[in-house]
């Protein structure tokens, strides 16, 4: 065992301090306890649809953040609230009782905590980042897990026609996966010019935008899809999915439609069609026997990170201290995802700042 904490170091941290208002607070990070390590940012990357739901204020707020990642636990998306998880940076300290196994100082890990440019967490939660993975990359970890959770869910048989419904990060880090599939056919449904582009760079054969109508994306399938991931976010989304969904197809649901009850269509094709619908949540594993576990899936995750440049979705990558500009890009959708770059944010130097991100 050894320690290594110093000090309290100032840093910044962002904070959700009422529906579409992002601050940026400066405070000291106390020492690592018992169990810890402290983490100095370096990059932080912001989801554009569960954190844009949780800043406008959509999501349940007595509802636990999420109580299976220790950084977000026993807290709740009631204003004003911290959030995020998918931050890199550099071990710096131990705190008493961490085994000699975590790792050093110095050494450059992912962890799922929220937007800060210092941070504590226990070390068992300090995911070394592989050798040859550019930090830009890791940061985008939670995507690729998510994507590959959604393939757990609903794997696809070989000859299938596949289609994808959405495509912002998560939706495009799916794709690139599916690319690798022996498929009968894969489509991806985005309204964005911009990001139908991306996906045919990240491998799809199609990507039509929904204006397109039903018949030219069946067209493009050549029939219905025995298989449809719906990643949009939108209950409009959700509707096309079970549309284009053959009979007896799976929709493998893995938005979240926060703000309420969602208005779907689940009479006709739904009904007649036999169309399953099938939940896909990334904090848990689906039931896949007991050699499956969540470390099991992270470090699959890494090993299809070396070879999936997730870096071409980062449209902005901005100083921490303008936190509030790179929310207000995203919910105007001028960037795919979005950095926040902690190297050289110097607390001291800035005073905390609010803005709004509408």
């Amino acid at each position: 065992m050894r320690s290594g904490a110093i000090g309290s170091p100032e840093r910044l941290a962002v904070w959700f301090e009422g529906p579409g208002r992002v601050a940026v607070r400066r405070d000291a990070c106390p020492p690592p306890g018992s169990g810890e390590v402290r983490v100095r940012g370096r990059l932080s990357a912001i989801s554009a649809g569960t954190e844009l739901a949780a800043l406008a204020g959509r999501l349940d707020p007595d509802l636990p953040r999420d109580d299976t990642l220790a950084a977000l636990r026993g807290g709740s998306f009631r204003f004003p609230f911290q959030y995020g998880y998918a931050s890199v940076g550099q071990v710096e300290a131990w705190g008493p009782g961490v085994p000699e196994g975590a790792p050093r100082p110095g050494r450059l890990v992912f962890a799922f905590a929220p937007h800060q440019t210092v941070f504590r967490i226990p070390a068992g939660e300090a995911l070394p980042v592989p050798e040859g993975i550019p930090e830009e990359r890791a940061a985008l970890f939670p995507y690729l897990e998510t994507a590959v959770n959604l393939l757990l869910d609903g794997p696809p048989r070989a000859g299938e026609r596949v289609a994808v419904v959405g495509q912002g990060a998560l939706g495009l880090a799916l794709t690139a996966l599916l690319a690798r599939y022996p498929l009968g056919g894969l489509v991806t449904v985005e309204p964005r010019a911009a990001r139908r582009s991306l996906s045919l760079e990240f491998g799809a054969p199609a990507s039509l935008s929904p204006a397109a109508g039903e018949e030219a994306l069946r067209d493009a399938l050549g029939g219905r899809a025995e298989l449809v991931f719906e990643v949009s976010g939108a209950e409009a989304g959700l509707d096309l999915a079970i549309r284009l969904a053959a009979r007896d197809g799976r929709v493998v649901v893995g938005s979240w439609l926060a703000g309420g009850r969602a208005r779907l269509d689940l009479g006709g094709w739904f009904h007649r069609g036999r169309v399953r619908l099938i939940s896909s949540q990334v904090s848990r594993l689906p039931p896949l026997g007991p050699g499956w576990t969540i470390a099991r899936r992270r470090a699959f995750v890494w090993s299809l990170l070396r070879m999936t440049a997730l870096e071409q979705l980062v449209g902005l990558r901005v100083p921490f201290p303008e936190a509030p500009r790179a929310y207000a890009a995203l919910a105007a959708g001028e960037a795919v995802a979005a950095l926040l770059d902690s190297v050289g944010a110097a607390p001291s130097a800035r005073s905390s700042r609010s803005a709004s991100h509408r």
